[in-house]
């Protein structure tokens, strides 16, 4: 009986089908972080009692000291409706840098809920931005707090309303 030659085309076809169904049945079953959405706050921490946002005593020129920019939701949205977009923007002057390793995200209740860990691959030099954050109804505050690489500190507070 005679064997047949196989070409080295049909040898790394067998080899790489298995390899191949393998990531295609991956990619197939794997999530899909982008069209998820970001669950920010438990329904339990937004029934929470709410607090005030903390008074820091900014020291140095207020020219220079690094800006927060609330840009979505904007501050006279008036209701918005979940999922929501959230985008801020960050400004450091004289000639710094915005240090995204110093962004603080806090959110307002009592006791106070540091959710900078949730959003932290969002957070970069310019800002943030979550194309989809998914927020329990009633009024929600936080206090963003930034720093430049100068070690220069800014803040933001950032408050909305979500419908029923």
């Amino acid at each position: 009986m005679k064997r047949r030659q196989t070409s080295s085309g049909e040898k790394w076809r067998r080899a790489a089908l298995p390899r191949l169904s393998a990531l295609g049945f991956a990619l197939l079953l794997g999530p899909a972080p982008a069209s998820q959405a970001l669950e920010l706050v438990t329904p339990d921490e937004a029934a929470l009692p709410a607090a005030a946002a903390p008074s820091l005593v900014m020291r140095g020129s207020p020219l220079r000291r690094p800006s927060v920019l609330v840009v979505s939701p904007p501050p006279d949205a008036g209701l918005v409706h979940s999922p929501i977009e959230l985008k801020l923007r960050f400004h450091a002057f004289g000639g710094a840098v915005i240090d995204p390793e110093s962004v603080v995200v806090t959110y307002l209740k009592r006791p106070a809920i540091d959710v900078t860990q949730r959003i932290e691959p969002f957070i970069t030099a310019d800002g943030v931005t979550i194309d989809k954050v998914e927020m329990p109804p009633g009024a929600h505050q936080f206090w963003v707090e930034v720093k430049d690489k100068s070690g220069r500190v800014g803040a933001a507070e950032l408050s909305f309303q979500v419908a029923r």
